[in-house]
């Protein structure tokens, strides 16, 4: 009866924060409203102007929720940073950068993916980016609250694409750019995975692998970290600050690479000292990532909040301009207060629900220990310079997820390598004759063994095998027996069928609203 009574205490109290939550939302969303009728400078569309900065607000609070998930999610799963404390790193940091590092001018129609001068009158622009934003805003809840981390670019996207078309037909659409953000579904987490494992890989064989991982990680780690100051200095500069200060590939690669070079010869001493008093294992090597990932956490926010931001103040932006104006023009300036709305928006949406996806990104697709959530950051880094200088789409939120998935399905293959080898050790050891003793003997001796004792190890088992070989049916069964999912298959499919439906989702959702406002626009005029 007091487990009853507990359970229903505990679910009374969840569903109690969840309420408080939703009305602090409700609260900052309003207030956001309330606000721009009161400061908005297109005074004779006052009560449009506030909806729309309240749907802003809502599509601030969705990309908090959501989106950011991916830049502390690996920090957290790997335990490098506390809930709260990337909570806090994460919020600053993305309204950092939204405030100082998200321009003063957006373009009002997002990526070029309609034509503008297809849209007949400001009005008609206004209810297509008015329904462009709820739509987004919509689907970005949905999805958060379905625990599946989707692009909030591709959300915003749709929802243009889909009140575009219903304003002026399929011909309004600029199809080859909708073909290659349907490429980027398979671009970005490729690209990410691929990127995130090649490090991983590279850090067992040049560190875990080794007898001595202490000495490896002291030649190792703070090349690691140069090789991250680079990426992230040259990713900051290309895409966190290309609004105040934007330079060329090669430039922000060469100030970027001094940059690395600096903090190489900085972090080599202090890593040496910190290595000497660690023990020679894995989880010690791994203690050397953390100050590493906190880094990339607030960097990677940083830059999120610098570019993403437009995602939820773009249209908005639009708005005010339409409406000012009396035009639709392909620039739009954006006002302090609305750039407010977008970075306290962000960090309001994480702070109050973000938890949710962070758990999701962190720990319910694989194990990420400190090495792996590193891998992680630098694949959503050098992926995305990579892809800006190719010309290729890609999604950050894509890119991060699969770079997750990279280093799930790489532990699985080399475990299952690991395990067959092993199997198939025993079962030699076995079948020469060995009694158990022996056999555990040879296996102790794999095991702590690094890489080149392995290899001569199993040069061994090969020469074994000539004289007492497996046969068909043993080796079906012990790769059976080995076989080991390291990767949440359902979490797999979840995500993927998220991020298929997103553009096609947002854009009849927002299809739908935009022939409710122009309705409610025809009602009233």
């Amino acid at each position: 009866m007091d487990l009853t009574n507990n359970s229903k205490k505990t679910s009374s109290l969840l569903v109690g924060n969840d309420f408080i939550r939703v009305l602090v939302a409700l609260a900052f969303i309003l207030a956001c409203g309330f606000y721009a009728s009161m400061n908005g400078v297109a005074a004779s569309n006052l009560s449009i102007l506030a909806i729309a900065a309240a749907i802003g607000a809502y599509m601030a609070v969705n990309i908090g929720a959501n989106d950011v998930a991916n830049n502390v999610g690996p920090a957290v799963g790997s335990k490098a940073l506390s809930m709260t404390g990337a909570i806090l790193i994460a919020a600053i940091f993305e309204a950092a950068g939204a405030l100082i590092a998200g321009g003063t001018v957006v373009g009002t129609i997002k990526k070029g993916i309609i034509n503008p001068n297809a849209i007949a009158d400001a009005e008609t622009f206004i209810w297509v980016m008015m329904a462009a934003l709820l739509a987004g805003a919509i689907w970005l809840n949905l999805a958060t609250y379905l625990g599946a981390p989707v692009s909030t670019t591709h959300s915003i996207v749709g929802g243009v694409l889909g009140a575009g078309i219903a304003a002026g037909g399929w011909d309004i659409a600029n199809w080859d750019k909708m073909v290659a953000i349907a490429a980027s579904w398979v671009i970005s987490p490729v690209f990410g995975g691929v990127i995130a494992a090649v490090f991983l890989i590279y850090i067992k064989r040049a560190v875990t692998y080794k007898s001595n991982m202490i000495e490896a990680a002291k030649k190792t780690v703070p090349l690691l970290v140069g090789i991250m100051v680079w990426a992230f200095s040259t990713y900051l500069i290309l895409k966190g600050l290309k609004k105040i200060w934007k330079l060329d590939i090669i430039s922000a690669g060469l100030i970027g690479l001094a940059i690395a070079i600096t903090v190489y010869f900085v972090v080599r001493p202090i890593v040496d000292k910190a290595a000497s008093s660690l023990k020679n294992d894995k989880d010690s090597v791994n203690s050397l990532f953390t100050l590493p990932l906190i880094v990339s956490a607030a960097l990677l926010s940083f830059a999120h909040g610098a570019n993403d931001v437009a995602n939820a103040i773009g249209p908005l932006a639009a708005i005010n301009d339409a409406l000012i104006s009396g035009t639709v023009s392909g620039k739009a300036a954006i006002p302090i207060w609305v750039m407010l709305i977008g970075g306290i928006g962000i960090a309001f949406g994480l702070a109050l629900f973000g938890p949710k996806l962070i758990r999701t990104v962190g720990s319910e697709i694989t194990e990420l220990d400190k090495i792996r959530a590193f891998c992680v950051a630098m694949a959503a880094a050098i992926t995305v310079i990579i892809a800006s200088q190719l010309g290729l789409p890609v999604s950050s939120t894509h890119i991060a997820v699969g770079g997750i998935f990279g280093v799930g399905f790489l532990r699985e293959y080399l475990k299952l390598s690991y395990n067959k080898k092993l199997a198939a050790i025993i079962s030699h050891s076995e079948s020469a004759g060995h009694d158990a003793e022996q056999t555990q003997a040879f296996v102790d001796r794999f095991e702590v063994a690094d890489v080149i004792e392995k290899r001569a190890i199993l040069r061994e088992l090969k020469a074994a095998k000539a004289s007492s070989p497996i046969s068909s049916s043993e080796r079906k069964g012990l790769k059976k027996a080995t076989k080991k999912e390291l990767v949440k298959r359902s979490a797999l499919l979840k995500i993927a069928a998220a991020w298929v439906i997103t553009v096609p989702a947002s854009a009849t959702l927002a299809s739908l609203i935009f022939y409710m406002l122009l309705g409610f626009s025809v009602t009233h005029s």
